[in-house]
């Protein structure tokens, strides 16, 4: 692993549930100090309240400085103006953010820089550092967000891939996108905690109170409920067979009015990362229910690899990066194939399945992917871009099927 430097992280909010962002800046804060950006200009608030509650947090945590939530880990959250499609406000916030960003670092000791961007459009950030060393870390199709202006975001991306050193990307349809944009563009498939999710198998593992007593069999799902959840699929599901359970854990930030008329639809909200693996325990399947669209194509969703570890048999709509975990998954391109998938997946609960998915990601770590990241950025800094593509992605390409020694939204 990389050490001893400044590591700039250009992330979403810290207080999230964990993302790939999360796993891989606790992993190198180990041996580098990171500051971590809560960064929130990409798109322009709308007028709900759901965004004026977003607007009063962040100015709280811009109110409490920079926060110390490690011994080698700090948090800024920056005051910015959220409006990305003006050159007057972006000229503005690149001053703001390039005095309070070198205001933390120069508390840091003196060591190399690097500016590790997880936003399309902080381009003016390159070079502000004295940084050795930029790099994006592309998890989504930004401009297929429905939030975000799409053409804004695409020259906004552009221009920032143009000015990095290094282009990662988690999932084969981004690598195909960007890597037309920048020789340096490489895919690191998601790891996941793999000792953390595979507890869901120990007795010491409890299953939380508030799912104990919801009748099996239990279809679970954890995640954000956004507009790219299925919501018109799970509700058939429901209404077919109100013998079935479905178990919803995270933060709605759309309506799920549709939901509340069906007694075996349970919205339990945001629970702790801590306590998955119990939920986990609880479940007989594990769920990916995304609408198919530009955003999810592009989509590498961690839960994947969660489920698995958990030894849970996995039903999904078509995802590419999930069909290349077939056997271990099942695929439901309509309503009827998912049903069935369903059925069948609950036939796959034997100890022998579920070790078999375990097996496949037990590989699949989150240090792994630091290590495989770090080997890239040395080749970057050495003027070497030619690695072996199967070391770097941890999979073999043209092996469809993952084998049993073998990855978020």
């Amino acid at each position: 692993m990389i050490s001893g430097r400044n590591i700039i992280a250009i992330a979403s909010n810290w207080n999230f549930d964990p993302t790939s962002k999360h796993h891989i800046m606790k992993i190198l804060s180990q041996q580098n100090r990171v500051l971590w950006v809560n960064y929130h200009g990409s798109r322009r608030p709308q007028v709900t309240g759901q965004d004026f509650r977003s607007i009063v947090a962040k100015l709280r945590q811009f109110t409490r400085g920079p926060e110390q939530v490690s011994e080698n880990l700090t948090v800024l959250t920056p005051l910015v103006i959220p409006f990305p499609g003006s050159r007057v406000v972006r000229a503005i916030n690149r001053r703001l953010m390039v005095r309070q960003i070198r205001a933390v670092l120069a508390r840091f000791p003196r060591q190399p820089v690097q500016l590790w961007s997880f936003a399309p459009d902080v381009d003016y950030l390159v070079g502000e550092f004295d940084e050795e060393l930029d790099l994006y870390y592309c998890v989504d199709e930004f401009s297929a967000f429905s939030t975000y202006d799409r053409e804004t975001i695409l020259q906004l991306e552009r221009t920032l891939i143009r000015k990095c050193d290094l282009v990662i990307t988690t999932a084969r349809p981004l690598q195909d996108s960007k890597a037309v944009l920048h020789p340096n563009t490489h895919l690191v498939l998601h790891g996941v905690s793999y000792d953390h999710f595979a507890s869901a198998t120990e007795d010491y593992t409890a299953v939380p109170d508030n799912v104990k007593n919801i009748s099996a069999p239990i279809f679970g799902y954890f995640g954000m409920i956004q507009d790219w959840f299925d919501q018109p699929l799970l509700v058939e599901l429901a209404r077919r067979h109100p013998d079935w359970s479905f178990v919803l854990l995270g933060k709605a930030e759309v309506s799920v009015e549709a939901f509340r008329s069906l007694p075996n639809v349970h919205l339990l909200g945001q629970v702790p990362f801590a306590s998955l693996p119990g939920y986990c325990k609880a479940f007989d399947v594990g769920l990916i229910p995304f609408v198919i669209n530009p955003l999810t194509i592009h989509v590498n969703p961690i839960k994947l690899r969660e489920y698995l570890a958990a030894g849970l048999p996995v039903v999904s709509t078509d995802l590419p990066e999930v069909r290349a975990y077939q056997p271990y998954v099942r695929i439901g391109r309509s309503v009827d194939e998912f049903e069935r998938a369903c059925m069948a997946a609950l036939q796959e609960r034997t100890l022998l399945h579920r070790r078999r998915r375990q097996e496949s990601v037990r590989c699949e770590t989150w240090e792994g992917k630091v290590e495989q990241l770090s080997r890239l950025v040395v080749a970057t800094l050495e003027g070497n871009d030619s690695i072996d593509p199967p070391e770097i992605m941890g999979r073999d390409l043209a092996d469809s099927q993952p084998t049993l020694s073998v990855q978020d939204r």
